[in-house]
C-alpha cells in the first residue's frame, strides 16, 4: 500500500526530529535494519539450503551426550556391583550345605 504525500512528509519530519534528538537511537536502528536486510538476503538467496548449527548449540549437544554417557556408565557400574554383592552374599549363606 502506497503512502500519501502527507504521510510521507510527516514520516520524514519525524525522522528528522529523531536524528536531531537521539543520534544513538538512529545508529541502533540503522544497525538493526542492516542485520534484518542481511538476514532477508540470506534467506532469499538460498531457499533450499540448510542453516549450519551455531557453535554454542554443538557444544551444548556434545555436553549433554557426555553427561548421558557418564550417567549410563555409573548406573551400569552400580548395578554390576550390586549383582556381584548379591552373588557373594548368596554363596556365603549359612543355609547352604557344602
Amino acid at each position: 500500500m502506497a503512502w500519501s504525500q502527507d504521510e510521507e512528509r510527516m514520516l520524514a519530519q519525524i525522522e528528522r526530529h529523531l536524528v536531531d534528538d537521539d543520534p544513538r537511537l538512529v545508529a541502533r536502528l540503522e544497525s538493526f535494519n542492516e542485520r534484518a536486510r542481511r538476514g532477508e538476503a540470506r534467506a532469499a538467496g538460498t531457499p533450499g539450503a540448510r542453516r549450519r548449527p551455531r557453535r554454542s548449540t554443538v557444544i551444548i549437544l556434545i555436553s549433554w551426550l557426555l553427561i548421558a554417557t557418564l550417567v549410563a556408565t555409573l548406573l551400569i557400574m552400580v548395578l554390576r556391583h550390586e549383582a556381584a554383592a548379591l552373588a557373594l552374599a548368596g554363596s556365603f549363606s549359612p543355609f547352604t550345605i557344602a
